[in-house]
């Protein structure tokens, strides 16, 4: 079947190009795209749950305990800077993966180096300050210190 051969690897008088690794490659950097991204939700639903709890906590009776506030500062920033964490890997891959979409197949080595890519967008407290985290992660702080300043 010569000729059904010749019709698989011809389209149109011009041969197929396949780019089976270059596809590979880049659905392993979404794969780690999507999972920084899962890991960045569950930070933040996890700090809503915290505080949440130790606000309930700090109403335990007819008078909030500010010991339970000032306990919920500590989660708050040390999630925030993980999520920083977290969101600056994101976008280090985002720029992996349009870096590698640009190779031919056989420059593809399936690195998932980051470092030799120069983005001084993704500087980790940069991340950690933008508008992104910001305003998710600020208005907690500012709950937070409003109920401590309130509960004086």
């Amino acid at each position: 079947m010569f000729w059904l051969d010749s019709f698989n690897n011809v389209s149109g008088g011009v041969k197929k190009v396949t780019n089976e690794k270059k596809l590979k490659h880049l659905e392993f950097i979404l794969g780690i795209i999507n999972r920084q991204a899962q890991n960045s939700f569950m930070l933040k639903s996890w700090t809503v749950t915290i505080v949440a709890a130790l606000f309930a906590f700090a109403n335990r009776s007819d008078e909030m305990d500010s010991h339970f506030l000032w306990i919920a500062i500590i989660p708050v920033f040390f999630f925030w800077l993980l999520d920083g964490y977290f969101l600056r890997q994101e976008r280090l891959f985002r720029h992996l993966y349009n870096h590698v979409r640009t190779f031919e197949e056989n420059q593809i080595d399936f690195s998932m180096r980051t470092d030799h890519l120069n983005v001084s967008e993704s500087k980790w407290i940069k991340v950690c300050l933008s508008n992104t985290l910001l305003y998710f992660y600020g208005p907690l702080f500012i709950v937070i210190i409003v109920a401590m300043v309130w509960l004086g």
